[in-house]
């Protein structure tokens, strides 16, 4: 036999391997991962062998350039969620454009049981970096400058694993063996469902009560979106014409239509957003942006609405709090390792909305897989290379005595996953969206710094943060004149530009990427103790600014104001990941600093009041109390507290004394208020600033100023001038 027909036998014998091994994981309802390792063309003529060689069902290409259809570039992976795939090829090799982490999280949970995930790379994968770093390459580095260690053990885990398939050019692939026997799965009652965990949770959505939210979360594959389907007939069927649904885009909520078209055949879907039952009862999808302006003019929601919100971690809290109010009865479900968001991130920060507008609400965790079976080889292998399911440290664990503040070397933490883990699951329940990229930016990103407090093992807090600035000045220049944008860079080049200010760019910064505590250790000073020693350590290696960003949020303000830090920039539009516009905070570490600072500050400060009045019209008022109180400080002058007087207690019209009103707001700023006090300046300080109606009614809403004037009065002893009037 000659060595070409040798080859083709090798071939053709490999993929009928594959074959017949999809057909047992189909048995046991069971997906696995193909490592297929060698030279490009090689590696690229097997995938499209092993495409080739029985009718996939939906298989699909991971390449910029594929040799098959259908293909798509891994930055479109995430278009994929809620379908369902039998063999997925993603191209990894250079040529292809690298490896990126969020494509296989996101296409990983589309393979439906029987399917494969072929991950084609090179032989040296993991020994250098490959252009899909080019995604977190600062400036002037380039992708091939930075180091590997995330690629390097993503391999070192692959070749160590026993739940993977092993192909290499020449070779039949190496299968091993399928030890464990699932689970025999307890059929529900609901014959429409798959799992008692689906049955429980389409009971609980069709039986939702007034005010009483229903927060539902699932890892992949758990049917969470069938349940959504599901549910919808069951309630337009039976109690209500209309039930809105939303996510963050369209093909998010597919498998929510595809159940409503399967259970009401006669039924008709109008559009891609519209299903229209025989009874004239309809399911809609609403866009969130449109969803927020219909809420905002009265055409949705109301008395009688029901609203789904889908993979609700991913949309901004503001709107989910809109939502909150506008809907009477609502759930929202989210995933729980993250490629739209984080839901443990999404429960830790709404939950404090929840408890404060609606104290009675539910939660219910999904647990059994419906897409696949429990024991699954591809969920393992993908929650190991991805860290998907990262462990947090439980209380008993952390709460052991406060250690010192150390940094921890990144290349020692690569190389040990027993700390890798717990400290990237430390950030993951912190966060409100986290991807699996994020973790090649913790390990690879250039600049970038860890320092830890507690053990290796049971972190209690962590502090991660990366270098920016040091342009040269004709750059710094160009950035400022919006000729050019390096990469990177985000705080420096965001003040550059935005301030016209050429120093933020040549200083040295530190900035803040993320900080977090374990959730049994809040609020006892342990991120103060981070921020504190980290700062000490730039300031030791001449580092001239330290600064952060984050969501307008007033306990996050309160907590850096109280670190010593001042306030930069204040976004004017609202950052679409959030919601929230954005604030960046800065601490000078020397003189040569102060000075930018200074300067930064000033331009700051010069602007709010303006910004207030029409750009930042809508930011919180909570927020807005607190800023005000960087405002240069200028005592009340006697003509002020007359003008207050005559508002308070007689009948003077507010709008004729706003710069006076405007003057007791930023000056109320610095007294010892009360909680009544604190919130009279709120009203105060957004009707003075930002021209906000205290109430429906203009007439209401006097009153109400009024009265928030009598009792920022009330908070402050009146200055002699003032006093027996």
């Amino acid at each position: 036999m000659s060595s070409l027909s040798t080859g083709e036998a090798v071939v053709s014998r490999s993929t009928a391997l594959l074959v017949q091994r999809a057909r047992q994981l189909a048995r046991r309802r069971w997906r696995q991962l193909v490592w297929l390792q060698g030279g490009a063309k090689q590696c690229e003529a097997l995938a499209v062998a092993l495409w080739q060689a029985q009718a996939w069902h939906s298989p699909l290409w991971i390449d910029k350039d594929a040799p098959v259809q259908p293909a798509l570039k891994a930055s479109q992976a995430t278009t994929r969620l809620g379908t369902e795939h039998q063999l997925v090829v993603v191209n990894a090799h250079d040529h292809a454009g690298g490896f990126n982490p969020d494509a296989l999280g996101a296409i990983g949970g589309t393979l439906a049981a029987g399917g494969l995930l072929v991950l084609l790379t090179p032989n040296d994968w993991g020994q250098a970096p490959d252009p899909d770093y080019a995604r977190i390459a600062d400036y002037p580095l380039q992708w091939n400058d930075l180091t590997a260690r995330y690629l390097a053990r993503l391999a070192a885990q692959l070749k160590a694993s026993e739940q993977i398939i092993r192909w290499v050019p020449g070779a039949l692939p190496r299968l091993g063996r399928l030890n464990d026997t699932p689970p025999i799965l307890e059929k529900p009652e609901d014959t429409d469902c798959i799992t008692q965990d689906q049955a429980a949770a389409v009971r609980a959505l069709v039986g939702l009560k007034r005010r009483r939210p229903l927060v539902i979360t699932a890892d992949r594959g758990r049917g969470k979106s069938a349940a959504l389907g599901i549910a919808c007939v069951r309630l337009l069927q039976q109690k209500t014409s209309q039930v809105i649904v939303t996510a963050p885009r369209l093909a998010a909520v597919e498998a929510v239509f595809e159940r409503v078209v399967a259970l009401c055949p006669d039924g008709n879907r109008i559009t891609p957003e519209r299903f229209r039952f025989t009874n004239g009862a309809e399911l809609l999808f609403v866009a969130p942006d449109a969803l927020g302006e219909h809420v905002t003019t009265g055409t949705l929601g109301g008395d009688g609405s029901y609203l789904m919100v889908d993979e609700a971690a991913a949309l901004p809290p503001a709107l989910l709090a809109q939502w909150l109010t506008a809907f009477p009865r609502l759930a929202f479900a989210t995933t729980v390792h993250g490629y739209e968001g984080s839901g443990r991130g999404f429960a830790l920060r709404f939950r404090h909305v929840l408890d404060a507008q609606t104290p009675n609400w539910k939660a219910l965790t999904l647990d059994t897989p419906v897409r696949w079976q429990s024991a699954d080889p591809l969920e393992a292998t993908l929650n190991q290379l991805l860290l998907l399911n990262a462990p947090l440290p439980t209380d008993k664990e952390a709460l052991s005595r406060p250690s010192a503040s150390y940094e921890v070397p990144r290349d020692d933490l690569a190389q040990n996953e027993e700390a890798l883990a717990p400290l990237f699951g430390l950030l993951v329940q912190s966060h409100y969206r986290t991807t699996p990229s994020d973790l090649r930016q913790l390990l690879d990103g250039p600049g970038m710094r860890l320092r830890v407090i507690g053990q290796q093992q049971r972190p209690q807090a962590v502090l991660v943060t990366r270098e920016e600035g040091g342009f040269a000045t004709d750059l710094a220049d160009q950035v400022a004149r919006g000729e050019r944008r390096p990469q990177g860079h985000l705080m420096a080049q965001s003040l550059a530009a935005h301030s016209g200010c050429r120093d933020a760019l040549t200083a040295r910064w530190r900035r803040v990427v993320r900080i977090a505590c374990h959730p049994g250790l809040r609020r006892q000073g342990l991120g103060g103790t981070l921020l504190r020693d980290d700062r000490q350590q730039a300031a030791d290696q001449g580092v001239m600014l330290y600064g952060a960003t984050f969501g307008a949020d007033a306990g996050l303000l309160r907590f850096w104001r109280a670190e010593g830090f001042r306030t930069v920039r204040l976004g004017v539009t609202r950052e679409p990941s959030s919601g929230e516009f954005a604030i960046m905070v800065a601490s000078a570490l020397n003189p040569a600093g102060e000075k930018v600072l200074d300067a930064l500050h000033g331009r700051f400060i010069a602007l709010l009041p303006n910004l207030l009045a029409f750009e930042l019209a809508h930011l919180p008022s909570d927020v807005v109390s607190l800023l005000i109180n960087e405002l240069p400080e200028q005592p009340l002058t006697e003509v002020e507290w007359q003008d207050i007087d005559d508002v308070a207690t007689a009948h003077r019209a507010p709008a004729l004394a706003r710069s006076s009103l405007q003057a007791l707001a930023r000056e109320a700023s610095r007294w010892p208020l009360s909680a009544a006090g604190q919130s009279a300046h709120q009203q105060l300080a957004a009707w003075a600033f930002q021209n906000q109606p205290l109430a429906d009614a203009p007439g209401v809403s006097v009153r109400v100023l009024r009265e928030a004037v009598r009792t920022l009065w009330a908070q402050q002893l009146l200055p002699p001038a003032a006093q027996g009037r």
